[in-house]
This record gives structure tokens, sequence and C-alpha cells, in this order.
């Protein structure tokens, strides 16, 4: 979230970033309401400073009954007073809280501005996109023909947008975690597997409360939800904490299976794997120091470590600067890795990545004391490494072979004792 402060003292870039941002946010609704607050807190500071004084007195009012009695009246009624002031300051207080939440973060001047997907701006394309002399199959076909996935009996335990890997596949997207989990380690990001459910404080830290309930599973009784991405957790990990400044940058990679409701989403993407409510997901995420130009410098390295990972696959992609309106309210900048997915003629998204400032770390109160001891709050990114089952429909397609089997690319084989050829079984 924002600082109240910048709020207040700069409502026309306040206003200017809810427009780019197509949020439907009223700033000066807002702004009356905490005009509301600041008024609400100054009658009931006003009425507890009376309150002390008038403690004061009677304690001076000494034998004089007459005196006593009449201050301890205007005690009472001092006393009614706060008792009907300060439930409605809490709820004010928290009414303004709960919107301070839906303040959009002001994207950088580098973003393009645009309302949807359609207005991202490609920055760069890798690989050639293969060309094929015999009929090309889909993703689904074959996983089909290979007999990798059971969607019929997956939706008989878990319904719609739910699948079963089988043999090969399986053991691939296992290579695939493992092999990007290797990878971002050996950058020297700190290796951690998360919970996969969380508390409120994390979403509303990450920023997917309030805006994106409807696509988290709540669990029922109790105060926990299942995550979408490792990233929810790991920014519920140091709320509260004040790091120092020499443990900057935290550096991670980390692993949990993710869920998602994909509400609003009806008949998009029916087909094989690429819109599903569960799959397993490897994050970067990185804490940093509350600088533009740091932030600037681990998003393009973040980046670059997913595209590395993807041209190690040997899949072609392009990366697009995304847009104001597509990036979500708490993003300073974001960029999409998108795969080449030969069935469809496209590319589609398969890695995000993004910087936040410290919207993100306002929002759970990380901070950290920087060189000369101040107290700021931390920048705060992340990135996807891999998701899986996304990842195997652009691998499977790119590297269909004409006899129906599927190359493996030569990064993955060690992760699958040195198979070459994905084949159907006999």
């Amino acid at each position: 979230m924002l600082d109240l402060g910048f709020i207040r003292n700069h409502p026309e870039l306040v206003k200017e970033a809810v427009r780019l941002k197509q949020s439907d946010f009223d700033v000066d609704q807002f702004l009356a309401l905490d005009r509301q607050v600041l008024e609400l807190q100054h009658q009931v500071e006003t009425l507890r400073a009376e309150q002390n004084q008038l403690s004061k007195r009677i304690g001076q009012a000494g034998k004089d009954k007459e005196l006593r009695e009449s201050l301890i009246a205007e005690g009472k009624q001092l006393a009614a007073r706060l008792k009907e002031l300060e439930p409605q300051l809490e709820a004010l207080t928290e009414q303004r809280q709960q919107l301070l939440y839906l303040v959009p973060q002001i994207p950088d001047p580098s973003a393009p501005v645009g309302t949807s997907e359609e207005d991202n701006v490609p920055v760069r394309y890798w690989g050639e996109k293969p060309q094929f002399d015999f009929p090309l199959l889909d993703h689904y076909t074959l996983m089909q023909k290979l007999d990798l996935v059971d969607m019929e009996r997956a939706a008989k335990i878990a319904g719609s947008r739910s699948y079963v890997l089988k043999g090969d596949a399986a053991r691939l997207e296992m290579a695939l975690l493992h092999f990007a989990f290797d990878r971002i380690a050996a950058k020297g990001f700190t290796p951690l597997i998360v919970p996969a459910m969380a508390r409120e404080f994390c979403f509303i830290g990450n920023g997917q409360f309030p805006r994106g309930r409807d696509q988290v599973y709540a669990l029922e009784g109790e105060d926990t939800f299942l995550v979408g991405t490792a990233e929810v957790s790991i920014t519920g990990m140091f709320k509260d904490e004040i790091l120092s400044y020499e443990e900057l940058p935290l550096t991670f990679v980390g692993f949990c299976p993710c869920f998602r409701k994909e509400a609003g989403t009806y008949g998009k993407d029916t087909r094989g794997v690429f819109r599903v409510h569960q799959f397993n997901k490897v994050e970067q995420y990185v804490i940093c120091e509350a600088s533009h130009e740091e932030s600037v410098r681990w998003h393009e390295q973040l980046i670059r470590n997913a595209e590395e990972l993807v041209q190690a696959l040997e899949i072609p992609y392009r990366v697009v600067n995304v847009c104001t309106g597509d990036m979500g309210d708490g993003k300073v900048g974001m960029y999409d890795l998108e795969c080449w997915v030969p069935s469809e003629g496209r590319y589609r998204e398969t890695h995000s990545c993004s910087y936040f400032h410290d919207w993100q770390a306002r929002r759970v109160n990380i901070r950290y004391r920087d060189r000369d001891g101040k107290v700021k709050f931390v920048h705060t990114l992340n990135n996807t490494a891999i998701a899986s089952p996304r990842i195997l429909i652009p691998l499977l397609e790119n590297h269909q072979q004409p006899d129906g089997s599927v190359r493996i690319p030569e990064a993955l084989r060690p992760y699958l004792g040195g198979q070459e050829v994905l084949r159907a079984r006999r």
C-alpha cells in the first residue's frame, strides 16, 4: 500500500495511477474519509487531555467536597462522550485502512500505458519457431497419445480443471521443478519449501486480498487459505521484522503446491492443462533495500534467470513489458515471459516478473535499518521460475517428432536418468 502521507500530499499523482491502472478507487472519497478520521481523532485526543487535567484537579481538590463532586461529574460527562466517540473513531479508522489496501501503486514511467494484455509491448524475442513437415498435434492430443494424462478420472476426483499426470509426464514435471530449483539455487538464492496454506495477513501483504479473494480457496473454520504462489508465504515470513542492512538483499527460490479458483474464466482454455485449479511452482523472491535503482537491477536479473531456464529448455519465447492496465494494483513494473505454442500460433504467458517498491512491505510491516540506522520499508520482487503443468504445453509441442514422440531437451535429461525421448508405452 502507499504511504498515507504521500496520498494526502500527492492526490493528483494517485488519481493518475488510478486512471492508468483502470482502478475504480475514489481518491476524493478516501481523502474525505481521512479528514473525518483526523477530525474525530483530534476530538478524542482533546477529550483525553481534558480527562488527564481533570484527574489532576480532582487530586488537588483536597477536602473541598463540593469542588470534588463537581469535577467528578464533569469527568463522567467526558467519559460518556469518549465512550460515544471512540467506537466511531475505531470503525472509521478500520474503514480507512481497508480502503488504503485498495490504493494502486504508482507505475514506473517506462511502463506502457494501456488497458489490457493487447497493449503489452514486446521487448525481445528468443529462439526460432519450429517448422513441422508433419501434422502438428496440440499438447493435449500429444499427452493422450503418449498416455501422459487422465482428465476424465481427475474430474471424477476433483471436478473440472483437474488432471492426473501419468508415467513420463509425472517424471517430467518433477524433473522440471528440480531443474529450476537447482539452477536458481546455484545463483545463490536460498531454497525454501513453504506452506501451501497461509493466514489472511499473508494474502493482504501479498496484495491478493482484498481484491483477489474470489480466486482463493478458504479452509472452512480456519483463518487459513490455499496459496496461489509461494510469494504469499514468503511475504508473510517476515511480517513485523526489522532486518539489518547487512542482511540485504535476501534472495529465495521457493516451492509449494499452488491453488487458484480461476474465477471468471468459465469457458476459457478448457482443453488440456493450461488453466487448472492446482499446480506446482518454483518462485524467485527478492527483498532488497529501498532503492528504485536496486529494484530495477533485480527486476532485470530475475527475468534473465527465467529466460535462462526457458532457453535451456529450448523453447522459443518473447518478453513483453506489461502495460499499466494489465499489471495489477501493487506493481511498479512487470514483465511477462510468453512461450511459443505452435498449435495456437501464438505466444502464451508462462512466467511473470514484478517489482513493487515498498507496496507489499508496508502491508506486512517489513523494514530494515539503513547504513545510518534509519528504519525504512524494504522493496520486494518476485518472478516465476517454473510453473507446471503449464510449461508442459510449449515443451511438448515444440519438441514433438514425426513419429509422435517428444524429444527431451538435453538440460532435463540428467533429471530423467539420461532419457532422451518420450514415447508411447507399448
